[in-house]
């Protein structure tokens, strides 16, 4: 290692001393290409070590599989083939020449989880890119630092916090159905067409103190960046991001969506300062802790279903009641969970050496059956959350199925979870929100919230798909994947409102 290291200079010295003038664009390409030799050596001594596992072949030298991930409909997907045809641990072409380990075991999976943070921690560009764009809080942070900044977040998402913003949650989703109201009314028709996602009063008010003002028809500069980032994917951006993954300095080429990040930055810092601003005269004022309280569309079955348990219930639900005493609204929040995960994907980078064991053998690229894997420090291990999510093999055959009755319990208490769904260590047996020590620390928050605003909104409305059952509908690629009507731009969700008449 340590003659690799000083030779490495070496050769730097060679090429600039052997070169008898050098522009400047040279001399960054000379650079940059003694700095890809560097990390393809590195590379090199990491799968020596590393288990040598079978995987789809490369389609680009620059990209691997990568392009064809980031430009697919439904990589999910994807990821399931290649684990029906290389097994639950398999490898997949990165960036100029890079790997990628994938991990489709439930007992690998746990494994990894329990090490996040430490073993395996965030890689060098998305450290890069977090901390450019959010600064160095709790997604950019790992080990000590990780945890200290949690411990200090907890308080702020224990069940007795919860308990006290269900209220909120109410009275926001009522605000919803208000302006929804006044919609139809103001059509004249039976219904209207409304864009469900049109709201982030509900986040604000609870998780900020902070009213966008989005359902009262105001502009909210937050609401129009996130829109926007769903129309700024291009091909510049996808190469850009790829590469970036080799060289994370590329993370500060200024392109649309850097932009976009900007802006985010500057609203939300505004935001801030406002909410600093409002606490510091409370204080003065001494007005402290005395604040007031205040795909589901094609199945109109389940709707119906959902809407009697809601009226059976009658009023508002309490954080109690949304926690434990309606089932069929838990089965309904947590398959659309299952179905649709807000990060489709988690990956890492090893911090050392590491052995990751496996539920069921896979034949290594010898044709090797191993039951475990070898990870060199720097190999990058992936984790295609939201494949899991939706695989046949664990889930079952109508694991694709918007199918809420899987999680209710029959009379001796068993549910329709299969035995290997339930090998899988997270909330409910999903990765949706993660696990281990990095698990979504707002889980119990982002619960609540949804089945507080949806109970409120089923209760009161029919919804329906604008153009009918059959609407094509893709996720757009913004800030976090939202759906949107496919071919149309933009990112919206219009559905056909119609009010509950009892």
């Amino acid at each position: 290692m340590e003659v690799f290291s000083t030779k490495i200079p070496e050769a730097i010295n060679n090429i600039l001393s052997h070169t008898p003038s050098l522009s400047a664009f040279n001399a960054v390409i000379a650079c940059t290409a003694v700095l890809a030799f560097i990390k393809l050596m590195r590379m090199s001594r990491n799968r020596l070590r590393t288990t040598k596992l079978r995987g789809p072949p490369s389609s680009s030298f620059a990209y691997g599989v990568g392009k064809i991930l980031l430009e697919a409909d439904d990589p999910a997907s994807i990821y399931e083939s290649w684990a029906h045809e290389y097994g639950a641990a398999y490898d997949v072409p990165s960036t100029l020449l890079r790997r990628r380990i994938i991990l489709y075991d439930p007992k690998a999976i746990a494994h990894f989880h329990a090490k996040q943070s430490w073993t395996y921690v965030r890689t060098p560009f998305a450290k890069k890119a977090l901390e450019y764009g959010f600064g160095r809080g709790l997604f950019w942070a790992d080990g000590e630092s990780h945890r200290r900044q949690r411990k200090s977040l907890t308080p702020a998402f224990s069940i007795a916090a919860i308990r006290n913003l269900t209220p909120i949650f109410n009275d926001s989703a009522h605000k919803a159905k208000g302006a929804w109201n006044s919609l139809i009314e103001s059509s004249g028709e039976e219904s209207a067409i409304i864009d469900v996602q049109s709201c982030l009063d509900t986040i604000g008010l609870a998780g900020f103190s902070h009213d966008f003002a989005a359902l009262e028809g105001k502009h909210a500069s937050v609401t129009e960046i996130f829109d926007t980032f769903t129309s700024s994917t291009s091909k510049l951006n996808i190469g850009l991001f790829l590469l970036a993954q080799v060289f994370p300095f590329l993370v500060r080429v200024p392109t649309a969506r850097r932009r976009l990040t900007w802006k985010l930055n500057r609203a939300m810092e505004e935001i801030s300062n406002t909410l600093l601003a409002r606490t510091k005269k409370e204080l003065d004022l001494g007005v402290v802790g005395d604040k007031e309280e205040k795909s589901l569309s094609r199945h109109p079955d389940i709707q119906t279903k959902l809407r009697n348990e809601l009226l059976e219930h009658g009023s508002d639900a309490t954080y109690d009641q949304l926690v434990n005493g309606l089932p069929y609204l838990d089965a309904v929040v947590h398959e659309i969970l299952r179905i649709h995960p807000p990060v489709r994907e988690a990956t890492r980078v090893a911090a050392e050496d590491d052995i990751i064991p496996l539920s069921e053998a896979v034949r290594t690229k010898s044709g090797q059956l191993v039951d475990n894997l070898s990870i060199a420090k720097g190999t990058v291990v992936s984790i295609p959350l939201a494949s899991v999510n939706l695989s046949t093999v664990i889930w079952g055959d109508d694991a694709k199925v918007f199918k809420p009755s899987r999680w209710l319990e029959d009379d001796d208490g068993h549910n329709g979870i299969p035995a290997k769904a339930r090998e899988v260590q997270g909330h409910r047996h999903l990765l949706t929100f993660s696990d281990g020590p990095r698990n979504c620390l707002g889980k119990n928050f982002a619960v609540t919230e949804f089945k507080a605003v949806l109970s409120v909104l089923v209760k009161n409305f029919f919804f329906e798909l604008r153009d009918g059952a059959e609407t094509k509908i893709e996720m757009g690629r913004g800030f976090l994947p939202r759906p949107r009507v496919a071919g149309e731009v933009g990112c919206k969700m219009p559905l056909r409102v119609k009010p509950y008449v009892g």
